[in-house]
């Protein structure tokens, strides 16, 4: 069975000097605070696509963000166009939405789909996008992924597995989330300059009857997981590989470290 690769080499400052060719990638901006590392998600990202309100964050907070640039806030609102704004547009602001279709900004108005979240909507347009070529090893970066009402942040997490074919990866300031399925062993490379060493593995959906990990300080050894019993939260990457394998679908979660 095929390994399937990890790394967070989006976090790092140049992907120049990272060994092997880097993924392409998708970011999405939801309406939370956004990570303080955004510009840089977005440098790296092919497609950026804004979900609703999320609009209204970098519209108001990406200057913030780039304060120490000085550059004006028109500026800086210009040259960081999304590419997308798509949603129920309940919560974009009209001078927010005016602004960016101003500059060329396609606006996707999804309101009469009530059944889907706004980063479902989002994620289904990049997984049709037809400029980016190599869908095969495409990873979508979501900001503002966690933080703020816990139904978002379950909604969200609900969308890694209905998308469960796809690489995505939910993002704040402390942490990242993404799905390892239970089709193939993991491995997961550790930028310890970035993130860690605080990491969780956690069945949700459904226990996990079996899994084996390497390079955590408290290894799996075809152990049960289940809420209710034990998951590994809290748990620490000891040095820069971890891998990981498992009868049912898993999130792995890393702390990400603060400048």
């Amino acid at each position: 069975m095929e390994v399937m690769s990890h790394s967070s080499t989006f976090l790092l400052p140049s992907l120049e000097n990272v060994n092997g060719p880097s993924p392409p990638y998708a970011l999405v901006v939801l309406n939370q605070r956004l990570p303080r590392f955004t510009p840089l998600l977005w440098e790296h990202a092919q497609l950026h696509v804004c979900a609703d309100g999320g609009a209204n964050r970098m519209f108001d907070e990406m200057p913030l963000l780039l304060s120490h640039e000085q550059e004006d806030a028109l500026s800086i609102r210009s040259r960081y166009k999304p590419d997308v704004i798509k949603g129920d547009m309940d919560s974009i602001r009209p001078e927010v939405r005016d602004f960016y279709s101003n500059l060329g900004t396609k606006i996707m108005d999804e309101s009469h789909d009530q059944d889907t979240t706004d980063l479902h909507k989002c994620v289904s347009y990049i997984q049709d996008f037809a400029l980016i070529v190599d869908k095969s090893n495409l990873c979508v970066l979501v900001a503002g992924a966690l933080g703020g009402r816990f139904d978002h942040e379950i909604g969200n997490i609900n969308v890694l597995y209905k998308f469960s074919g796809m690489r995505i990866i939910l993002i704040s300031d402390d942490c990242l989330i993404n799905l390892l399925p239970s089709s193939h062993p993991h491995e997961i490379h550790i930028h310890s300059s970035v993130e860690g060493p605080h990491c969780g593995l956690i069945p949700i959906g459904m226990p996990s009857g079996k899994t084996t990990t390497t390079g955590l300080q408290w290894d799996l050894n075809d152990t049960e997981m289940r809420f209710g019993g034990l998951i590994s939260t809290s748990n620490i990457v000891k040095g820069e590989r971890v891998t990981v394998k498992s009868d049912s679908n898993l999130l792995w979660t890393i702390s990400i470290k603060k400048p």
